[in-house]
């Protein structure tokens, strides 16, 4: 009989920001990981925000706020999944550059 486990480890993505840093289940690759990843959403948010304004005013766009409350809700989402399918690229250039300054004793970081 294989039974699961009730209490499972949980995963970088389920953290909150605020929360991620003092987590001492998560490893500081995995922090970083997910740090690059939630600033990549927010880079695609603003992008994506900008994208979706209209070019000109009509009586087809609906400007009611509803509309608008629905329309950052998609793009958040959008955001959200472009950033978790790491088709973008931003976050893991982060990554990298983010693991190598971590990585680095401070003897290194040093410039003379």
């Amino acid at each position: 009989m294989n039974i699961s486990k009730l209490f499972h480890a949980p995963k970088a993505e389920d953290i909150s920001l605020e929360n991620l840093a003092a987590n001492k289940s998560l490893s500081e690759a995995e922090k970083i990981t997910e740090v690059s990843r939630q600033f990549e959403a927010v880079l695609l948010r603003q992008i994506l925000g900008q994208a979706r304004k209209p070019v000109f005013k009509s009586k087809l766009n609906d400007d009611s706020m509803s509309a608008g409350i629905y329309h950052d809700m998609v793009t958040s989402q959008l955001a959200d999944g472009i950033s978790k399918s790491g088709g973008f690229g931003i976050a893991r250039s982060l990554q990298s550059q983010l693991v190598i300054q971590t990585t680095q004793s401070p003897d290194n970081q040093k410039k003379p």
